[in-house]
């Protein structure tokens, strides 16, 4: 543990999130501003009329569901062959390899081999978490490794089942912040350029569940707001003090042993919004501060949204996404009502993003992307593409569950060891 005078050091600059990457770009999980809205001009948004071509196929991703970030020209990702894990980055002009790092035994799963969350982006360095747990510092140069933490073995952790961690690393100043879970604290800060353990929640010890943590400032304080198997909290950036905690109803239901804790909350004018999957619905937290204290009120708790690992997004007051009870949904966030439902027949759910005033659609069962307009007035389609070929990994649900993307202009689609890029700018 290193000294509290180093960790003020450390906290210096501690208000601007240090990614090198313009404002197209998408660095670390659900885009720089982490809420899986795109705003960009010149976009074609209109497959009805045409489809955006496809520029290149990258083959050799291997498995895994770890989405692609972008930073300028280049593509980072994770997965999976041969027994072993890997990082790689691609050409994005080209779809060449530019470099391949093997990174140690693969994770394995029924349900798809390989990583799970997204590599974060950070300057000349990449941050990975593998689903056995293991967390890599790379060079983004060449993916060489620079230093790497266990979090069973160097952290006592601890998740809620065997699907593997899910989360991807948070860079916040000079911290990474990853959640481990298990009794000896639920999240810890790691200096990012040496990975030595700067804080670890005391009060949260609840294990991990498959969600990324999000950065807000509430009232002036700088906190990490982060969902596991049991709970939703706020914790201090500066020290990894608990600063609030709501112990979700219908996370912790006997009735309701299964859960998929997934989906990244969402933080809005003093409100967090979380959902889950399994019939544990969705919830709406305010938060107020009173001294040095935040205190919690439900808003409400319903199961409107019942989102399994497909993602919501929030827009002009409205959050979309596919719920488990009522398919595809438009929720009030506001109150929690339900504005209006779409179920295709022969569909399953899917993941979702946003860009600029439309939705883009990713069917899981077939790889179908639909564009529809995002707006409460209802469904307003704007075509769909099929995904150009699926891949011949063979899964028990085989399944496309990684997260779409949008860079630069650029759409991704990855289903395991096919990466495909359409130009959304033709």
């Amino acid at each position: 543990m290193i000294s509290i005078s180093r960790v003020a050091f450390f906290f210096i600059g501690l208000f601007t999130i240090q990614v090198i990457a313009n404002a197209q770009d998408w660095p670390r999980w659900r885009g720089l501003d982490q809420d899986g809205v795109v705003k960009a001009t010149g976009l074609n948004l209109d497959w009805s009329a045409k489809k955006p071509p496809i520029e290149w196929t990258f083959r050799q991703a291997g498995e895994g569901y770890s989405a692609p970030v972008v930073v300028g020209t280049t593509l980072y990702c994770a997965g999976a062959e041969n027994g072993y894990t890997f990082a790689f980055a691609v050409d994005v002009n080209t779809g060449s390899l530019k470099w391949k790092q093997v990174l140690g035994t693969q994770f394995d799963h029924q349900h798809g081999n390989g990583p799970r969350g997204s590599i974060t982006v950070d300057g000349d360095k990449l941050y990975l978490i593998q689903g056995g747990g293991r967390l890599h510092c790379l060079s983004a140069t060449d993916g060489k490794i620079i230093w790497q933490k266990d979090f069973q073995k160097d952290f006592n952790g601890k998740i809620h089942s065997g699907w593997g961690y899910s989360e991807s690393p948070l860079v916040d100043g000079n911290l990474v912040i990853c959640t481990p879970g298990g009794e000896n604290g639920t999240m810890i800060a790691l200096d990012k350029y040496t990975g030595n353990l700067v804080w670890r929640t005391k009060d949260w010890t609840d294990e991990a569940g498959y969600s990324t943590p999000v950065v807000v400032e509430v009232d002036g304080v700088r906190q990490y707001i982060q969902q596991a198997a049991h709970s939703v909290v706020g914790v201090s950036a500066k020290d990894g003090i608990l600063l609030w905690k709501v112990e979700v109803e219908s996370y912790n239901n006997p009735n309701n042993r299964i859960r998929a804790v997934v989906p990244t909350p969402i933080y809005q004018n003093n409100t967090v919004y979380v959902t889950a999957g399994y019939r544990a619905g969705c919830t709406k937290i305010r938060l107020t501060k009173e001294g040095e204290k935040f205190n919690t009120e439900i808003v409400y708790a319903n199961s409107n949204m019942v989102n399994q690992h497909g993602g919501v997004v929030l827009m002009d007051g409205h959050i979309y996404g596919y719920s488990d009870n009522n398919a595809w949904t438009c929720q009030n966030i506001k109150n929690g009502e339900i504005v209006w439902t779409k179920r295709n027949p022969g569909e399953g759910k899917g993941t979702i993003i946003g860009v600029n005033n439309h939705l883009i659609l990713l069917n899981e069962t077939n790889g179908t992307l639909t564009v529809i307009a995002a707006s409460p007035e209802g469904w307003k389609e704007y075509g769909n593409m099929p995904i150009p070929e699926r891949t011949e990994i063979s899964t028990q649900a085989n399944a496309v569950w990684t997260h779409l993307i949008i860079a630069n202009g650029k759409l991704y689609l990855r289903d395991h060891d096919l990466i495909f890029c359409f130009n959304l700018k033709k």
